[in-house]
């Protein structure tokens, strides 16, 4: 199983819907899938940092799961589910879940709150995680600066090859392209390594990259879209434009507070997600308008 499941082009980490209140806001999963789909995204990563994770509830992460396969079922979209927690024990339960669900895949990012120390207690949390749902394709997900480990992936991927039999890659969200040519060559291109930094794809691509997994997928794909195709054909000018305007946008909703503008983006194409929760701050009013106003300049709209 570890070798056969590939991600090919672009997954989209969706944002958790709230009411204005922080409740979840379920019924708006069918409009998030709904414009992925019409954009061409055919993955979905639910419940991951995009996701707010770490903010919600066991029961409330159970219940994002389950609509989200509700809504997809039947159509070509797959669903790739978040499991990690600094809670164990949490993490067992939703890829049992998951794997219920009959979903794609699992991931799940490192306890961060108490560290793995070394790579053989990182390899024994995950294995024991992955163990809970050994049908699916497991990834590993690497984001150090989310985590603050610094346990080299590669060396993850060396010591969990014999103990985690579901291993399908890694989650790769860093910026080390040393180290993601470290992985993608592992065992003579074993694992799938899917990168995660959707402000670098094009530099990806270059190393190899065949999928991607990043929360602007949500609301700008179109422009990953033309960097991927653009790239195929050679056309590495175009490749990096498209990929500059990616730059523009992601560097602009990061001077407002990523999560709240990248929330607010959502809301500005026709899905409205919702504020993010505490302790990420919302954006206000004005600051929304402002926001509009300024990718309306950039020509954000217009690159869709």
């Amino acid at each position: 199983m570890s070798s056969s499941f590939r991600i090919h082009g672009l997954v989209a980490a969706t944002h958790t819907p709230f009411h204005a209140d922080g409740s979840l806001n379920l019924s708006i999963v069918q409009q998030q899938f709904a414009m992925l789909h019409s954009d061409g995204v055919r993955y979905a990563f639910i419940g991951g940092t995009t996701g707010e994770s770490s903010s919600l509830t066991l029961d409330e992460r159970l219940q994002l799961a389950d609509r989200w396969s509700r809504v997809v079922r039947g159509t070509d979209l797959q669903l790739i589910v978040h499991v990690g927690s600094n809670c164990l024990d949490d993490s067992v339960s939703l890829a049992k879940q998951a794997q219920q669900l009959g979903v794609a895949a699992v991931s799940a990012v490192a306890p961060s709150y108490f560290k793995p120390g070394n790579v053989q207690t990182l390899v024994e949390s995950m294995s024991k995680i992955a163990s809970a749902a050994p049908e699916l394709p497991f990834y590993y997900y690497e984001i150090p600066t989310m985590t603050g480990i610094n346990i080299w992936p590669s060396e993850f991927l060396e010591a969990a090859t014999p103990r985690i039999p579901n291993l399908s890659g890694i989650k790769f969200t860093s910026s080390n392209l040393m180290e993601y040519q470290l992985c993608r060559r592992h065992s003579n291109s074993k694992f799938d390594i899917p990168f995660g930094f959707d402000e670098m794809l094009l530099p990806a691509l270059s190393l190899g990259a065949i999928g991607a997994v990043g929360s602007s997928y949500n609301f700008a794909a179109p422009i990953y879209r033309r960097v991927m195709q653009a790239f195929a054909v050679n056309d590495l000018q175009a490749a990096r434009d498209e990929q500059m305007r990616a730059v523009r946008l992601i560097k602009l909703l990061a001077s407002y507070g990523y999560m709240a503008a990248a929330k607010t983006v959502m809301k500005l194409r026709g899905v409205d997600v919702g504020p993010p929760r505490l302790p990420i701050a919302g954006l206000t009013n004005d600051q929304q308008a402002e926001l509009h106003r300024d990718l309306d300049q950039m020509g954000f709209f217009s690159w869709l």
